[in-house]
């Protein structure tokens, strides 16, 4: 059996009859979640696009010529429900979000209004034309937690955010309950902690960081004091999660429900740098250590017993494979530059 786009594709397969909208396509993690529904012989792949970022490997990769391109921003509610309503999309995953903690300290309101107001436009949207979507996945974050003693964070665990990155999470986060549990809306919840992967040109970030300074043979450096310790999952991993609960909201009837993403493994700052360093060949590199970084929360980690149990979903990819696979796509990408 073959789809539109002459590919093959396993029959009965959950997507092979559904379209699909993806918000974020040219993030970190949407480019990989364009690309397993593609695997998996989607019927059609739409995704909202605001800018067009020419190194995103959604575009450099071959996926955008796969998929529908709608352009617009996820603040135009009137955009969205056009959307759904004329390629009658059954499925929404919601990556799309402004998600650098430094951007939202500077602009709190740049990233309310991406962050919250396009989430419930999503939602809304969704709401309307109930009739079509099957199920909607919204991205939260491990963030939406605050800064809370009891760890591991469960579902269970209160949202605690206090600063205006993790608090966006935190409503959209609450708005997405409430759209299931007040309206039956279909819809899901990913909780998930640092995603890494290629393709992340936020050299910002810890693992692109590094790996772009030891490439360079400089000294990476770190904001903060390295201890600051967080879950760490590949964006395969991620993506594998997406398309698991976007089945599973709707084979199981999933209304407002939760779910932690996680590998299990926590790890400090200053450990990842130093695998990284340790994987490429650069130990003689000593880190530098900052300590400029401001509202972050020092520790993190999450239980992903729910999603096992519930889901049956688990981890597939160890931190080290992950980062060997991480590291040699910023070789090939350093080395065409």
């Amino acid at each position: 059996m073959v789809n539109g786009r002459g590919e093959s594709m396993a029959q009965n397969d959950y997507f092979s009859d559904k379209n699909v909208l993806i918000t974020g396509a040219t993030g970190l993690v949407g480019p990989y979640v364009v690309n397993a529904l593609l695997e998996k012989g989607v019927q059609n792949a739409v995704c909202i696009v605001r800018d067009r970022v020419p190194d995103s490997i959604f575009f450099t990769e071959g996926a955008a010529k796969k998929c529908v391109i709608v352009g617009g921003e996820l603040q135009d509610y009137f955009l969205l429900e056009r959307v759904i309503n004329e390629y009658e999309i059954t499925n929404v995953i919601h990556l799309g979000a402004q998600a650098i903690v430094g951007t939202a300290n500077r602009s709190p309101l740049a990233t309310f209004e991406s962050n919250i107001k396009g989430t419930w436009n999503v939602l809304e949207a969704a709401r309307v034309h109930d009739t079509l979507v099957k199920s909607v996945v919204i991205a939260s974050s491990d963030k939406a937690y605050g800064d809370q003693e009891k760890l591991p964070y469960t579902e269970e665990s209160p949202l605690l955010a206090t600063h205006p990155y993790d608090a966006s999470k935190s409503c959209a986060d609450i708005l997405s309950g409430a759209y299931g549990k007040t309206y039956g809306l279909p819809v899901s919840i990913s909780r998930c902690g640092n995603f890494f992967g290629g393709g992340d040109l936020n050299f910002n970030r810890i693992v692109p960081g590094t790996i772009r300074s030891a490439y360079f043979n400089k000294s990476p450096e770190i904001r903060g004091d390295g201890k600051a310790v967080r879950d760490y999952i590949y964006v395969k991993d991620a993506a594998s999660a997406y398309l698991t609960l976007a089945e599973k909201t709707e084979t199981m009837g999933l209304k407002g429900e939760a779910f932690n993403f996680s590998n299990e493994v926590q790890m400090n700052v200053l450990e990842v740098m130093n695998k990284i360093l340790v994987l490429m060949g650069k130990t003689d590199l000593k880190p530098i250590i900052k300590n400029e970084a401001s509202n972050e929360i020092f520790k993190q980690h999450l239980s992903a017993e729910k999603a096992k149990r519930v889901l049956g979903w688990k981890s597939e990819w160890t931190v080290d494979d992950g980062l060997k696979e991480t590291i040699e796509w910023y070789g090939d990408y350093f080395g065409k530059r």
